[in-house]
């Protein structure tokens, strides 16, 4: 996943920090690398195609090519089946990952994930720096991960939406409209509420975070909006790939909606979020550097604590729309309130 990608980047830093003359390769899934693209710690990027995900002779070709770069060691952050074997080809001497019950016989480090953060940097970033215990004997307490965006991009976007009518002087929000699935996905009538408040709070310009395949649900939320609030509303104004969204969101006031991979990512271009979790996300895991002011986020823990401790993970995935319904925006309205006023 996008989120998770960007996340991981942190460990290059860290690494060429300590050793400045390594050379560091980076294995993703193809349709990630924007995210990635320009960052000036990673050396090298092999790419998991679809091609390679969906044929077993296309996995075994680069699985041999893994194995012809000789790697001394590798971190496994997922240690999967597929992560498993390219650990195996690789014939690293240092093979690191987390504790799972098979994993002592694959890797010669591993580490069990904790539960409870120690910083506001969150678990998605404190559990990836202890990866790198056996190879760094200085390891920041946090990293913040990072996009590195072109002056032609960040150019080329400020043209792009001063084209659309749209006035940098003054506010302009990035409303994450949907999740990366349904059942991370705010319900739709809700979400209409929460961008009705914006335009009230701010008088502010907003724009539709959503791919063309998502138009449907993306206008389902427009529909549902005060006929004042469509006014200011720039529908048809959003990136045509990922690195054109990345330029847009640049020049926003803030990022308001669904947690994931938009909300990630406006927090890496050093941009303001107010998040709402899913239901069965754990917060703790993925509220990176919440603060209360820069970085602000809302969960049913917030509100019916009693619900999330009282019920196993999977039910709460299981029941993710009704428990969804339960956080209605009044709840979060003045927290919403606060958010936009810093």
């Amino acid at each position: 996943m996008i989120g998770d990608v960007l996340t991981t980047s942190i460990l290059f830093e860290a690494l060429k920090a300590e050793h400045p003359n390594a050379e560091l390769h980076y294995v993703i899934n193809s349709h990630t690398f924007p995210v990635v693209d320009n960052n000036p710690f990673i050396d090298k990027f092999l790419f998991v195609t679809p091609e390679v995900e969906n044929s077993k002779p296309q996995f075994l070709v680069f699985l041999k090519s893994i194995k012809k770069e000789k790697y001394d060691a590798v971190i496994d952050v997922y240690s999967t089946f597929s992560s498993n074997l390219m650990t195996m080809f690789s014939g690293a001497n240092i093979k690191i990952s987390k504790q799972k019950w098979y994993t002592s016989y694959y890797y010669t480090h591993t580490f069990k994930e904790a539960k409870t953060p120690q910083t506001n940097a969150g678990l998605a970033i404190e559990n990836r720096l202890q990866l790198l215990q056996p190879l760094c004997a200085n390891i920041p307490q946090k990293l913040e991960p990072k996009i590195y965006l072109t002056s032609e991009e960040i150019e080329k976007s400020e043209q792009f939406l001063i084209d659309s009518k749209i006035d940098l002087s003054k506010p302009l929000f990035m409303i994450s409209v949907l999740g990366s699935g349904e059942n991370k996905t705010y319900p739709l009538a809700h979400m209409a509420k929460v961008i009705d408040f914006i335009y009230e709070q701010t008088n502010g310009q907003i724009l539709f975070n959503y791919i063309p395949k998502q138009i449907h649900e993306a206008k389902t939320v427009y529909n549902f909006c005060k006929a004042e609030t469509k006014k200011h509303i720039f529908f048809e104004v959003f990136g045509k790939s990922l690195r054109e969204f990345l330029a847009i969101t640049h020049h926003c006031t803030s990022m308001i909606g669904n947690e994931g991979g938009a909300i990630n990512m406006a927090k890496a271009l050093d941009i303001p979020t107010f998040t709402i979790f899913s239901p069965w996300i754990t917060k703790e895991a993925w509220n990176m550097f919440e603060d209360g002011k820069t970085h602000v986020s809302v969960h049913l823990k917030d509100f019916n604590p009693e619900i999330i401790e009282n019920t196993r993970s999977k039910e709460l995935k299981s029941n993710w729309k009704s428990l969804y319904e339960l956080i209605e925006p009044q709840l979060f309205f003045k927290a919403l309130k606060q958010f936009l006023k810093e």
